[in-house]
């Protein structure tokens, strides 16, 4: 039964601690107004000697400052608590001419009976605790915010750099952002709770001043004690009270001391220090050395010194005789634990290959540089992270940026699987001004091309740039070229970038709200890498694979049937027909097509044959170059109408047509019939037929 009320009671304090604190807190303030007795009085001071050593051995067990990152608000509390303390002795002191069993034996054991003893003692241990320790801890945390708070913005770039390099993923990007703010609002909260420890030795002094001379003056005047009977009684118990408040203060101070100067290690205090001061015997023994010799000066006691010079002597040699046994055996270690001479995370980091990379030139690195004016480059490259999702819905994974110094200074490489795809060069502290057509002046600049569209252009100071928005120029600012350039990359090559993981993370998505249709499709019909290469196929030809929905129910309606990549595409195709013809329509939902002779369209049809990568048109070379020319000539014409063209050819030829022409025409729309949504007018703009 006592266990079962025990248990409950526990329960209870853990279930409202918060609760419990709080009352705690209020308490402290409580007992400055109202007296309370002296065996109460006895049992608080033990509290406070006991959390001030629990402190103490909280901050040297920690293996960095954030893990007791409440000691500023504890810093505070365990003031006021003693401070209040202070305040209920002095009453029963200066009321009663006692105040408990504790305070007493500090009066009478600790200093030995004698006031002035105690009153020194008293004054060295607040000089000790408000001149040495708590003025050089509250200079440390100074010092440690301000730096903290410079070093914040190199650390968020770092932070975001890793991210956008695929080092860490978005939680552990967050978790470190978070940490770094803890940390700065920390040392800030140290900078200021430092204050608290002064305040608190100043008011002890005080309070001991006070004390003396209020209990000189009731003792002679009120109770009618001689003058060396009052000094002797109510010195003693001030003195004692002073001594049991200002041990628990310097475990505090001592405590924020060593939190604030702790750097984050894997170690705590007592294993850092013995690690350290140990690793270097010869030091220990030249130590030894040095204090034997002392011990034979004139003067000086000879035990001591001997004593120690033999017990730091034989440390070093136990510490020597250690390390040569490590060193002994090096290759032996090795043969055992061959892991520890290269360790396979590293060697599968040294291995890997980012799916996609951007490496700059050494002057192009200032749009890395959060502090830099241009240093917005890892932000852009997220935003266009998040548009190519938003136009496609492909999940781009993070792209690593790097430097690289074998490339010209000015010049950026965008590669895939360490493959090249793009290069360009950029000009910092200039702008890239485009030629749109009918500037009223041309102005002067150094000559380059555009690099996403090949486009004639030059580069200008930043001051003109006024002047050329007025003379008509496109004006843009280096690292929107770069992100432009990267965005066209990514959508030209958006199919490669679509693996097996990224195709699982899009289906989990639908999975979320529609279980139904993907258990539907995935595993029983179809496997992840089939609808991935669906998708790869839509991608291919710049088809948004957002309505994942649509997809994977069109999938499961027809892969029953025929579970051949090809057939499943086109049929993907026809029911994301809307889609397709808003992408080539114009603004009056009118497509103007080129279509194919009816007797070219037989020749091609004729000329199908199947292999294992899909249905080829299998045509004589010349014939297969004046299709291309012809239909060119054809999109070109309508193009300078001022129309966008689109292909228009029956569904058996589309797939085979695409494969012919999408080498040469790569950009081109090809649509079948049976792709045109209702809704939507075609109107013919030119017919490919051969002579």
């Amino acid at each position: 039964m006592d266990w079962v009320l025990n248990h409950r009671f526990f329960h209870l304090i853990k279930n409202n601690r918060d609760m419990f604190i709080s009352l705690a807190i209020v308490g402290m303030i409580f007992i400055i107004v109202v007296p309370i007795p002296a065996y109460l009085l006895d049992v608080l001071f033990t509290l406070s000697i006991t959390l001030s050593l629990v402190v103490l051995l909280l901050t040297m067990f920690n293996t960095e400052p954030l893990q007791f990152s409440v000691f500023p608000s504890l810093l505070l509390v365990a003031t006021l608590f003693r401070l209040s303390l202070n305040v209920s002795s002095t009453r029963l002191i200066l009321r009663d001419a006692t105040a408990g069993d504790i305070i007493n034996a500090f009066g009478q054991v600790v200093v030995g009976g004698n006031y002035v003893v105690g009153f020194v003692i008293f004054v060295i241990i607040t000089v000790i605790q408000f001149v040495v320790i708590t003025n050089g801890a509250g200079r440390v945390a100074e010092v440690a915010a301000r730096f903290t708070l410079d070093a914040l913005p190199g650390k968020q770039m770092s932070i975001d750099a890793d991210f956008n390099a695929g080092l860490i993923d978005e939680e552990i990007a967050r978790n470190r952002r978070v940490d770094l703010q803890q940390e700065a609002d920390f040392y800030g909260a140290m900078d200021g709770a430092s204050k608290f420890v002064k305040g608190d030795a100043i008011a002890g002094v005080i309070i001991v001043l006070v004390n003396i001379l209020g209990g000189f003056a009731i003792g002679v005047a009120q109770e009618g004690l001689s003058i060396d009977q009052a000094v002797q009684v109510y010195t003693l118990l001030t003195v004692g009270d002073g001594l049991v408040t200002q041990i628990p203060a310097i475990l505090i101070s001592t405590s924020a001391g060593i939190l604030v100067t702790r750097s984050a290690n894997e170690k705590n205090l007592g294993q850092d220090l013995t690690q350290q001061l140990l690793s270097f015997p010869k030091v220990i023994l030249m130590a030894s050395g040095i204090t034997l010799l002392m011990g034979f000066v004139p003067g000086l006691p000879f035990l001591p010194f001997f004593i120690l010079s033999l017990t730091s002597g034989a440390a070093a040699f136990l510490l020597m005789r250690e390390a040569t046994r490590e060193t002994v055996e090096p290759e032996a270690a090795l043969v055992q634990e061959p892991s520890r001479s290269f360790e396979a995370e590293d060697f599968l980091r040294t291995v890997s290959i980012d799916l996609l990379e951007i490496e700059l030139g050494y002057n192009l690195l200032k749009m890395t540089e959060e502090e830099s004016k241009e240093g917005d480059l890892l932000e852009r490259i997220t935003a266009a992270r998040r548009q190519i999702a938003s136009e496609l819905g492909l999940l781009v994974q993070p792209i690593r940026v790097r430097d690289n110094l074998q490339l010209p200074p000015n010049q950026y490489e965008i590669k895939l699987k360490d493959n090249t795809l793009a290069c360009g060069e950029l000009m910092m502290g200039h702008l890239l001004a485009m030629n749109p057509g009918g500037v009223a002046e041309e102005m002067e600049g150094i000559a380059t091309v555009e690099p996403t569209f090949g486009l004639e252009a030059i580069w200008l100071n930043e001051e003109t740039k006024d002047e050329a928005e007025m003379a008509g120029y496109t004006v843009v600012e280096p690292a929107t070229v770069l992100i432009t350039h990267l965005s066209s990359v990514i959508k030209n090559h958006a199919h490669e970038l679509l693996g097996r993981q990224e195709v699982k993370l899009l289906v989990d998505h639908v999975q979320k709200e529609y279980p139904a249709v993907v258990e539907e499709v995935i595993p029983q019909q179809l496997t992840i890498g089939e609808v991935q290469k669906v998708l790869q196929n839509l991608l291919r030809e710049k088809i948004p694979i957002r309505d994942m929905v649509t997809i994977l129910e069109t999938l499961a309606d027809q892969a029953p049937q025929n579970k051949e990549i090809d057939y499943l595409t086109e049929s993907v195709r026809q029911s994301l027909s809307r889609t397709l013809c808003r992408m080539c329509a114009d603004e009056n939902e009118k497509i103007h097509a080129v279509t194919i002779d009816p007797d070219l369209e037989q020749n091609i049809v004729s000329s199908l044959h199947e292999t294992g990568q899909g249905t080829y048109p299998m045509l004589d070379p010349e014939m297969t170059q004046e299709i291309i020319q012809r239909l060119a000539g054809e999109i070109e014409k309508a193009g300078l109408e001022g129309k966008q063209p689109t292909a228009l050819v029956t569904p058996r030829i589309r797939l085979p047509m695409r494969r012919l022409v999408e080498r040469a025409l790569p950009h081109m729309i090809l649509l079948s019939f049976n792709e045109v949504a209702p809704g939507y007018e075609v109107e013919v703009a030119g017919t490919v037929s051969l002579s």
